[in-house]
């Protein structure tokens, strides 16, 4: 299993480094800081885990991208606090499964076979809710489309566009990549209804109200 490492924490990162090369079935090919810095790494190819510290909060948006971008590598949420809405906002933003902040390096070890195989090991308690969630997405779409809604990145973006901004100075204002920007873009026109992008800059002019910005993972609760 190739394995690329995200976290900001470095004696973390070395630490898991370290701690895979005694195992023969890891290889760690990359450890960034960042998303930006995970990106990069993924144009040399030859990842197919990425293990994503959450623990210091990070931008789901950003992760559906990349999970869009490279549906053919398993993303880890490691250090997920076991709590079930946080659960249901990873796997809706693409991760594969996720290792609690409370596990060992052995149950880390154990947790990403499981990924790799296509298997998901949670609490009871976490399979039910995910099971809950699914059946009140599934009446929900019954009336509305459950993607209508901005994510709060697509607010952002829409706000910017209606400034004026392209894309080039909304990635540097957002500190995200181009790519990233077009994608967010392209999905703000789809869900407003709108084939260009003047007329969202109009729309927002308008009613600057629909631009505003849609709630957040509660990092507050990823720290408890």
């Amino acid at each position: 299993m190739r394995i690329a490492v995200v976290t900001p924490i470095r004696l973390f990162s070395e630490g898991l480094t370290s701690s895979f090369q005694n195992h023969a079935e890891f290889a760690v090919e990359a450890a960034v800081s960042d998303l930006a810095g995970l990106r990069a790494a993924l144009e040399t190819g030859g990842v197919n885990v990425i293990l994503i510290d959450v623990t210091q909060g990070i931008d789901l948006d950003e992760v559906r991208v990349i999970a869009s971008e490279h549906a053919d590598i398993a993303l880890v949420a490691l250090g997920l606090n076991e709590d079930r809405r946080d659960v249901v906002q990873c796997g809706r933003a693409g991760f594969s499964g996720y290792i609690s902040r409370n596990a060992s390096f052995d149950e880390l070890c154990r947790a990403l076979s499981d990924v790799a195989s296509g298997r998901l090991a949670c609490s009871a308690e976490i399979s039910g809710g995910l099971l809950r969630a699914l059946f009140c997405m599934e009446r929900q779409s019954d009336t509305i489309d459950a993607d209508q809604g901005l994510t709060r990145r697509e607010s952002e973006v829409l706000k910017l566009i209606g400034q004026g901004m392209s894309n080039k100075e909304i990635a540097r204002d957002l500190n995200l990549s181009l790519a990233t920007v077009k994608h967010h873009v392209h999905h703000v026109l789809q869900k407003l209804g709108l084939p260009r992008r003047a007329q969202a800059m109009r729309r927002v002019r308008e009613a600057p109200w629909i631009a505003s910005t849609a709630p957040a993972l509660d990092r507050r609760r990823e720290l408890d």
